[in-house]
Protein backbone atom coordinates (compact mmCIF):
# COMPACT_ATOMS: atom_id res chain seq x y z
CA UNK A 1 0.00 0.00 0.00
CA UNK A 2 2.73 2.45 0.78
CA UNK A 3 4.47 1.59 -2.02
CA UNK A 4 1.57 2.42 -4.36
CA UNK A 5 1.35 5.54 -2.67
CA UNK A 6 4.65 6.68 -3.34
CA UNK A 7 4.55 5.64 -6.68
CA UNK A 8 1.42 7.94 -7.22
CA UNK A 9 3.01 10.66 -5.69
CA UNK A 10 6.00 10.20 -7.46
CA UNK A 11 4.25 10.32 -10.82
CA UNK A 12 2.92 13.24 -9.85
CA UNK A 13 5.70 15.43 -9.13
CA UNK A 14 7.32 13.90 -12.40
CA UNK A 15 4.68 15.27 -14.52
CA UNK A 16 3.40 18.54 -12.73
CA UNK A 17 7.33 20.07 -13.20
CA UNK A 18 6.93 20.79 -16.64
CA UNK A 19 3.37 22.67 -16.22
CA UNK A 20 4.83 24.08 -13.02
CA UNK A 21 7.70 26.38 -14.38
CA UNK A 22 5.79 26.96 -17.35
CA UNK A 23 2.90 28.09 -15.30
CA UNK A 24 5.29 30.31 -12.86
CA UNK A 25 5.96 31.97 -16.56
CA UNK A 26 2.51 32.75 -17.20
CA UNK A 27 2.20 34.07 -14.07
CA UNK A 28 4.98 36.64 -14.16
CA UNK A 29 3.51 37.43 -17.80
CA UNK A 30 -0.14 38.43 -16.63
CA UNK A 31 1.08 39.92 -13.52
CA UNK A 32 2.79 42.57 -15.93
CA UNK A 33 -0.34 42.75 -17.70
CA UNK A 34 0.64 40.69 -20.94
CA UNK A 35 -1.44 37.57 -21.67
CA UNK A 36 1.00 35.20 -22.55
CA UNK A 37 -1.27 32.05 -24.97
CA UNK A 38 2.56 31.63 -26.61
CA UNK A 39 3.93 29.33 -23.46
CA UNK A 40 3.12 26.00 -25.60
CA UNK A 41 5.36 26.99 -28.38
CA UNK A 42 8.03 28.36 -26.39
CA UNK A 43 8.00 24.74 -24.12
CA UNK A 44 8.24 23.44 -27.50
CA UNK A 45 11.83 25.09 -28.23
CA UNK A 46 12.86 24.34 -24.64
CA UNK A 47 12.31 20.47 -24.77
CA UNK A 48 14.12 20.68 -28.87
CA UNK A 49 17.19 22.87 -27.22
CA UNK A 50 17.38 21.34 -24.10
CA UNK A 51 17.40 17.70 -26.00
CA UNK A 52 19.89 19.02 -28.62
CA UNK A 53 22.43 20.35 -26.44
CA UNK A 54 22.30 17.97 -23.73
CA UNK A 55 22.99 15.25 -26.44
CA UNK A 56 25.73 16.72 -28.13
CA UNK A 57 27.16 18.46 -24.82
CA UNK A 58 26.88 15.40 -23.19
CA UNK A 59 25.31 17.76 -20.24
CA UNK A 60 22.11 17.49 -19.00
CA UNK A 61 22.28 20.66 -17.23
CA UNK A 62 24.39 22.50 -19.95
CA UNK A 63 20.81 21.54 -22.27
CA UNK A 64 18.47 22.95 -19.56
CA UNK A 65 20.19 26.24 -19.29
CA UNK A 66 20.43 26.24 -22.97
CA UNK A 67 16.55 25.70 -22.98
CA UNK A 68 15.72 28.61 -21.02
CA UNK A 69 17.74 31.01 -23.15
CA UNK A 70 15.72 29.65 -26.45
CA UNK A 71 12.70 29.77 -24.53
CA UNK A 72 13.75 33.40 -23.76
CA UNK A 73 14.56 34.13 -27.23
CA UNK A 74 11.54 33.59 -29.24
CA UNK A 75 9.24 35.28 -26.26
CA UNK A 76 11.11 38.39 -27.03
CA UNK A 77 9.23 37.89 -30.44
CA UNK A 78 6.11 37.69 -28.64
CA UNK A 79 7.16 40.91 -25.96
CA UNK A 80 8.04 43.23 -29.42
CA UNK A 81 4.66 42.07 -30.95
CA UNK A 82 2.56 42.93 -28.48
CA UNK A 83 4.47 45.55 -26.56
CA UNK A 84 6.53 47.51 -28.74
CA UNK A 85 3.97 46.82 -31.96
CA UNK A 86 0.79 47.11 -29.47
CA UNK A 87 -0.55 43.94 -31.63
CA UNK A 88 -3.05 41.93 -30.07
CA UNK A 89 -1.66 39.45 -27.59
CA UNK A 90 -3.91 36.37 -28.30
CA UNK A 91 -2.63 36.61 -31.68
CA UNK A 92 0.84 37.00 -31.13
CA UNK A 93 0.82 34.14 -28.29
CA UNK A 94 -1.03 31.65 -30.76
CA UNK A 95 1.36 32.97 -33.72
CA UNK A 96 4.18 31.46 -31.12
CA UNK A 97 2.51 28.68 -30.57
CA UNK A 98 2.89 28.30 -34.74
CA UNK A 99 6.39 29.34 -34.85
CA UNK A 100 7.50 27.20 -31.78
CA UNK A 101 7.30 23.63 -33.06
CA UNK A 102 7.78 24.57 -36.67
CA UNK A 103 11.08 25.71 -35.94
CA UNK A 104 11.78 22.54 -33.65
CA UNK A 105 11.03 20.08 -36.26
CA UNK A 106 12.63 21.89 -38.90
CA UNK A 107 16.00 21.97 -36.90
CA UNK A 108 15.75 18.87 -35.44
CA UNK A 109 15.22 17.51 -39.39
CA UNK A 110 18.18 19.57 -39.79
CA UNK A 111 20.70 18.57 -37.42
CA UNK A 112 19.89 14.30 -37.21
CA UNK A 113 19.91 14.36 -40.57
CA UNK A 114 15.91 13.81 -41.59
CA UNK A 115 14.54 12.48 -38.44
CA UNK A 116 11.52 14.09 -36.70
CA UNK A 117 12.67 13.47 -33.53
CA UNK A 118 16.41 13.79 -31.66
CA UNK A 119 18.99 11.11 -30.94
CA UNK A 120 17.88 10.31 -27.42
CA UNK A 121 20.85 11.53 -24.43
CA UNK A 122 23.09 10.04 -22.85
CA UNK A 123 23.33 11.87 -19.64
CA UNK A 124 19.52 12.92 -18.33
CA UNK A 125 18.62 15.27 -15.14
CA UNK A 126 20.34 13.75 -11.92
CA UNK A 127 17.80 11.89 -9.68
CA UNK A 128 16.82 13.68 -6.36
CA UNK A 129 17.28 9.89 -4.45
CA UNK A 130 19.13 8.59 -7.15
CA UNK A 131 21.49 6.33 -4.88
CA UNK A 132 21.73 2.67 -6.09
CA UNK A 133 21.22 1.92 -2.05
CA UNK A 134 17.27 2.92 -1.83
CA UNK A 135 15.19 0.66 -1.79
CA UNK A 136 11.63 -0.24 -0.89
CA UNK A 137 8.94 2.49 -0.83
CA UNK A 138 11.30 5.45 -1.32
CA UNK A 139 12.29 4.28 -4.33
CA UNK A 140 8.91 5.18 -5.68
CA UNK A 141 9.72 8.47 -5.09
CA UNK A 142 12.69 8.71 -7.22
CA UNK A 143 12.25 12.16 -8.61
CA UNK A 144 13.99 14.54 -10.72
CA UNK A 145 15.70 17.37 -9.20
CA UNK A 146 13.50 19.76 -11.12
CA UNK A 147 11.09 18.87 -8.92
CA UNK A 148 12.60 20.62 -6.52
CA UNK A 149 13.55 23.54 -8.76
CA UNK A 150 10.27 23.86 -9.57
CA UNK A 151 9.38 23.94 -5.79
CA UNK A 152 11.94 26.57 -5.01
CA UNK A 153 11.30 28.97 -8.08
CA UNK A 154 7.46 28.88 -7.02
CA UNK A 155 8.64 30.28 -3.47
CA UNK A 156 11.07 32.17 -4.55
CA UNK A 157 8.65 34.35 -7.31
CA UNK A 158 5.95 34.53 -4.55
CA UNK A 159 8.74 36.32 -2.18
CA UNK A 160 9.69 37.99 -5.16
CA UNK A 161 6.18 39.32 -6.08
CA UNK A 162 4.66 40.05 -2.67
CA UNK A 163 7.38 40.63 -0.65
CA UNK A 164 9.85 43.41 -2.58
CA UNK A 165 9.54 46.21 -4.21
CA UNK A 166 10.05 45.55 -7.32
CA UNK A 167 7.43 42.84 -7.45
CA UNK A 168 5.37 45.55 -6.55
CA UNK A 169 5.98 47.16 -9.48
CA UNK A 170 5.43 44.52 -11.71
CA UNK A 171 1.98 44.18 -9.58
CA UNK A 172 1.38 47.97 -10.14
CA UNK A 173 2.10 47.55 -13.79
CA UNK A 174 -0.29 44.68 -14.53
CA UNK A 175 -3.30 46.57 -12.80
CA UNK A 176 -2.78 50.13 -13.61
CA UNK A 177 0.05 51.27 -15.82
CA UNK A 178 -0.98 54.66 -16.58
CA UNK A 179 -0.67 55.18 -13.05
CA UNK A 180 2.41 53.34 -12.14
CA UNK A 181 3.87 55.12 -15.33
CA UNK A 182 3.06 58.44 -13.29
CA UNK A 183 5.17 57.17 -10.33
CA UNK A 184 8.52 57.14 -12.47
CA UNK A 185 7.90 52.87 -13.22
CA UNK A 186 8.97 52.13 -16.81
CA UNK A 187 6.22 49.94 -17.80
CA UNK A 188 7.28 48.77 -21.19
CA UNK A 189 10.85 47.62 -19.49
CA UNK A 190 9.30 45.74 -16.42
CA UNK A 191 7.07 43.83 -19.26
CA UNK A 192 9.74 43.06 -21.16
CA UNK A 193 11.71 41.81 -18.43
CA UNK A 194 8.70 39.42 -17.51
CA UNK A 195 7.56 38.32 -20.77
CA UNK A 196 11.38 37.25 -21.52
CA UNK A 197 11.46 35.72 -17.97
CA UNK A 198 8.17 33.94 -18.71
CA UNK A 199 9.40 32.23 -22.09
CA UNK A 200 12.70 31.40 -19.98
CA UNK A 201 10.49 29.26 -17.50
CA UNK A 202 8.52 27.72 -20.30
CA UNK A 203 11.89 26.91 -21.80
CA UNK A 204 12.98 25.19 -18.47
CA UNK A 205 9.41 23.57 -18.70
CA UNK A 206 10.11 22.21 -22.07
CA UNK A 207 13.43 20.91 -21.27
CA UNK A 208 12.07 19.21 -17.62
CA UNK A 209 10.21 17.10 -20.17
CA UNK A 210 12.77 16.04 -22.94
CA UNK A 211 15.63 15.85 -20.11
CA UNK A 212 14.23 14.23 -17.41
CA UNK A 213 10.98 12.43 -18.14
CA UNK A 214 11.91 11.07 -21.94
CA UNK A 215 15.25 11.21 -22.83
CA UNK A 216 14.79 12.97 -26.70
CA UNK A 217 12.79 15.53 -28.36
CA UNK A 218 9.67 14.20 -30.40
CA UNK A 219 7.04 16.06 -31.76
CA UNK A 220 4.44 15.17 -29.15
CA UNK A 221 6.93 15.53 -26.52
CA UNK A 222 4.63 18.88 -25.81
CA UNK A 223 1.43 18.17 -26.62
CA UNK A 224 -0.87 20.32 -24.69
CA UNK A 225 1.34 20.63 -21.52
CA UNK A 226 1.38 25.05 -22.27
CA UNK A 227 -2.15 25.15 -22.27
CA UNK A 228 -2.77 23.30 -19.05
CA UNK A 229 -0.21 25.31 -17.88
CA UNK A 230 -2.26 28.20 -18.60
CA UNK A 231 -5.44 26.78 -16.96
CA UNK A 232 -3.30 26.41 -14.16
CA UNK A 233 -2.38 30.15 -14.41
CA UNK A 234 -6.09 30.80 -13.95
CA UNK A 235 -7.21 28.45 -11.32
CA UNK A 236 -4.36 29.16 -9.53
CA UNK A 237 -5.70 32.80 -9.50
CA UNK A 238 -2.73 34.67 -10.86
CA UNK A 239 -0.82 33.63 -7.99
CA UNK A 240 2.88 31.35 -7.64
CA UNK A 241 1.39 29.40 -5.14
CA UNK A 242 -1.64 28.83 -6.20
CA UNK A 243 -0.77 27.97 -9.80
CA UNK A 244 2.30 25.32 -8.17
CA UNK A 245 -1.00 23.49 -6.34
CA UNK A 246 -3.44 23.87 -9.66
CA UNK A 247 -0.24 22.06 -11.75
CA UNK A 248 -0.09 19.60 -8.66
CA UNK A 249 -3.37 18.56 -9.43
CA UNK A 250 -3.10 17.91 -12.87
CA UNK A 251 0.01 16.32 -12.46
CA UNK A 252 -2.17 13.59 -10.45
CA UNK A 253 -4.35 13.58 -13.12
CA UNK A 254 -1.53 12.32 -15.54
CA UNK A 255 -0.60 10.20 -12.61
CA UNK A 256 -3.91 8.89 -12.57
CA UNK A 257 -3.92 7.81 -16.17
CA UNK A 258 -0.18 6.22 -16.02
CA UNK A 259 -2.15 4.39 -12.89
CA UNK A 260 -5.24 3.00 -14.35
CA UNK A 261 -3.42 2.10 -17.69
CA UNK A 262 -0.90 0.04 -16.11
CA UNK A 263 -3.05 -2.17 -13.83
CA UNK A 264 -5.61 -4.59 -13.78
CA UNK A 265 -8.34 -1.68 -14.98
CA UNK A 266 -10.20 -2.10 -18.05
CA UNK A 267 -9.96 1.63 -19.08
CA UNK A 268 -9.93 2.65 -22.98
CA UNK A 269 -6.70 3.92 -23.80
CA UNK A 270 -8.43 6.87 -25.49
CA UNK A 271 -10.35 7.57 -22.41
CA UNK A 272 -7.11 7.85 -19.99
CA UNK A 273 -5.61 10.01 -22.79
CA UNK A 274 -8.43 12.11 -22.27
CA UNK A 275 -8.68 11.95 -19.18
CA UNK A 276 -5.97 15.59 -18.15
CA UNK A 277 -7.72 17.68 -20.38
CA UNK A 278 -11.31 16.54 -19.56
CA UNK A 279 -10.00 17.25 -15.50
CA UNK A 280 -8.50 20.59 -17.01
CA UNK A 281 -11.92 21.86 -18.68
CA UNK A 282 -14.20 20.48 -15.57
CA UNK A 283 -11.63 22.64 -13.43
CA UNK A 284 -11.89 25.99 -15.48
CA UNK A 285 -15.58 25.56 -16.02
CA UNK A 286 -16.10 25.77 -11.90
CA UNK A 287 -13.64 28.07 -10.82
CA UNK A 288 -12.89 30.63 -13.74
CA UNK A 289 -15.76 32.52 -12.94
CA UNK A 290 -14.48 33.23 -9.67
CA UNK A 291 -11.04 34.44 -10.57
CA UNK A 292 -10.53 38.44 -11.65
CA UNK A 293 -7.09 38.29 -13.96
CA UNK A 294 -4.65 41.75 -13.37
CA UNK A 295 -7.01 44.52 -14.85
CA UNK A 296 -4.92 45.33 -17.48
CA UNK A 297 -3.70 42.13 -18.68
CA UNK A 298 -3.91 41.75 -22.26
CA UNK A 299 -4.18 45.31 -22.49
CA UNK A 300 -1.61 47.33 -25.00
CA UNK A 301 -0.37 50.06 -23.28
CA UNK A 302 0.82 53.57 -24.72
CA UNK A 303 2.60 56.27 -22.74
CA UNK A 304 0.38 59.57 -23.12
CA UNK A 305 -2.79 57.82 -24.34
CA UNK A 306 -5.91 58.08 -22.34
Amino acid sequence: MLSSITLFIGITLMYSTPLAFAALGGVISERSGVTNLGIEGMMTIGAFTGATVGYFTGSAWGGFLAAGIAGGMIALLHAFASITCRADQTISGIAINLIGPGVALFLCRLLFDGATMSVPVTNKIPKLFGSAGITGALKNLNVDVTVVLALVFAVVLWGFLYKTKWGLHIRSVGEHPAAADTMGINVYKIRYLCVIASGILAGFGGASMTLAIIPQFTPTAISGQGFIALAAVIFGKWTPHGAYGACILFGAAQALTVILGGGSFQVPSEILAMLPYIITIIILILFVGRSAAPKASGQPYEKGAR
